[in-house]
């Protein structure tokens, strides 16, 4: 009886984790070559910040160390509520914090994304433990410096993580992300305070009349 009551529970607790509502509207695009991570809501671009790709390069090969490529999601996500630099081990966390770029240390902090792979090109990422989280060595945020994962400084994995939700898709591209709109710079302030005022043009001179010669004067 105490078994099939811990079975009804386990499948109930599996159906309404099913039918938790995914995250559609935000999606984060990673780029290899700009060592960048975009976020978005929807169509619109909330940030980008720097990121760090695997140093091994890319790929989904289980034991390759390398980042894999292409459409993945959220699966799942865990920290909530950790301080900056709250280490994890084996997703869970030891109680220690680090400070950005501790000496010689170099384990997950602050929050960790797991991505599930949606395509046979990244078929391996969740099992492989394919992360978007924080690193204590921001030093290297910017170049490729990881086992795999996707590093961020903590500040900016948690603005990514209070953002999103599970179900939130992930691209990870090799080349650039999309450039940004070009915006019109506005003029000097004291270009503006010393712009002359344009009115209206002032109207054309009164014609003049030319006595014809030998005409009385």
């Amino acid at each position: 009886m105490r078994r099939r009551s811990a079975f009804l529970l386990l499948a109930l607790a599996l159906f309404f984790s099913s039918c938790a509502t995914k995250d559609s509207d935000h999606r984060i695009l990673v780029s290899v070559a700009d060592q960048r991570l975009a976020l978005y809501h929807k169509e619109r671009l909330l940030g980008r910040y720097p990121i760090s790709t695997s140093r091994f390069g890319l790929g989904d090969r289980p034991g390759s160390r390398a980042t894999p490529l292409g459409k993945m999601e959220v699966a799942k996500m865990i920290g909530d509520g950790a301080p900056l630099g709250a280490v994890f081990r084996s997703r869970r966390r030891t109680g220690e914090v680090l400070r950005p770029d501790a000496p010689g240390r170099d384990p997950i902090v602050t929050r960790i994304i797991w991505l599930k792979g949606l395509e046979p090109q990244n078929r391996h990422a969740f099992a492989r433990c394919i992360y978007i989280h924080g690193t204590p060595e921001e030093r290297n945020v910017g170049h490729p410096a990881s086992f795999g994962c996707v590093r961020m400084r903590s500040v900016d994995v948690l603005t990514v993580f209070n953002a999103i939700g599970v179900g939130a898709t992930v691209d990870i591209i090799p080349g650039s992300l999309p450039e940004l709109p070009q915006q019109p710079a506005p003029a000097p302030k004291a270009q503006l305070q010393n712009a002359p005022i344009v009115g209206p043009p002032p109207p054309p001179p009164e014609p003049q009349t030319v006595a014809a010669a030998g005409a009385p004067r």
